[in-house]
């Protein structure tokens, strides 16, 4: 029996809307949980300073579902522009979705949310940047999102070594492309230590620049659902990498150069996620989407393999699991 993935990766419109409304539906069927808890882990090393703005929990969960929609659309656009995918995919916006839904400690926290956003608004010019070593205006505005991200989660600052060796891996490191990205990472937090010393200037401005760096992981923190549920998740993103590898040796030099840097990028959130292990929830929306991309790749371009028709089944069928189990403690 051939499993085919072709009505998910080129819906129908009625379809498409369904299954973002039902992505949405299940995002929000958490909050239908009685003794719901939230979040697994911290929120962040100044924590989420934007929801404590906002304040009114309905308020919070509004914005949240509507950044989480509109990061969705960013998605399909660079896909979109810059081919990552060779053909048109609904596949990307549909796990990405389904992962914002399953991930149930970012469902109350604005900042990773937004920092997503500004991280992709980053990628898009960082592509831009390819085989073009004369591109400093790119790498400034890239490198001034990443900076402005880090604002509001410290740990994305150290996001811009990574994005340095992008550059090489663009071919587009100059002196000037550096020069331009590191005046790009400074100017926002020039600017925020000024206002801070005006506003007051007995500030110790050693604790701005604090992280707490926690080495291991708390393993009576997690259910052993969890467990499995991530293991899996893992298992999967290798097959998708294998599958990806495999395929990406008929894609352009230009489409590798951009799937070497979301792997290259997707490793390092890994890497921090282990070293600021108490704060791992701000980088989930941002390993949500890289994830999306690079398992929606093979699964696209191979749609008619069998293997790679159940993959998706067994994804789609582990999240919905997991969304429905989570609250029941192992």
């Amino acid at each position: 029996m051939r499993i085919t993935l072709r009505s998910f990766i080129v819906p129908s419109i009625p379809l498409a809307v369904l299954l973002v409304i039902g992505c949405m539906v299940l995002w929000l069927s958490d909050f239908g949980f009685s003794g719901f808890h939230l979040p697994l882990v911290q929120s962040g090393s100044q924590g989420d300073f934007i929801a404590s703005l906002v304040g009114n929990s309905l308020i919070t969960t509004i914005i949240i579902f509507s950044v989480t929609l509109l990061n969705a659309f960013l998605l399909a656009q660079i896909n979109n522009k810059f081919t990552i995918i060779r053909i048109r995919t609904f596949l990307p916006i549909l796990i990405f979705l389904l992962l914002m839904a399953a991930w149930y400690p970012t469902h109350t926290q604005i900042s990773p949310h937004i920092a997503l956003t500004l991280s992709i608004l980053a990628v898009f010019n960082f592509f831009n940047m390819l085989r073009n070593n004369k591109a400093s205006e790119e790498a400034f505005l890239g490198c001034l999102l990443i900076s402005v991200s880090s604002l509001i989660i410290n740990e994305y600052i150290f996001l811009i070594p990574v994005c340095w060796i992008g550059f090489i891996i663009f071919q587009s490191l100059s002196l000037r492309t550096f020069l331009a990205s590191v005046m790009g990472a400074l100017a926002p937090w020039v600017l925020y230590i000024s206002i801070i010393y005006l506003i007051n200037p007995n500030t110790n401005l050693y604790n701005l620049f604090s992280v707490n760096i926690y080495f291991g992981i708390n393993f009576a923190s997690f259910s052993l659902i969890q467990f499995i549920y991530g293991g899996a998740m893992i298992l999967i993103f290798i097959f998708g990498l294998i599958g990806l590898i495999s395929m990406s040796r008929s894609d352009a030099i230009q489409t590798r150069n951009k799937l070497n840097f979301l792997m290259l990028l997707i490793f390092s959130l890994v890497v921090l996620s282990v070293i600021f292990m108490n704060h791992l929830t701000v980088f989930l929306p941002l390993i949500a989407f890289i994830y999306a991309l690079l398992l929606s790749h093979p699964l696209t371009l191979n749609q008619n393999n069998n293997f790679n028709g159940l993959l998706f089944i067994i994804f789609i069928t582990l999240n919905l699991a997991f969304i429905f189990l989570k609250n029941i403690s192992l």
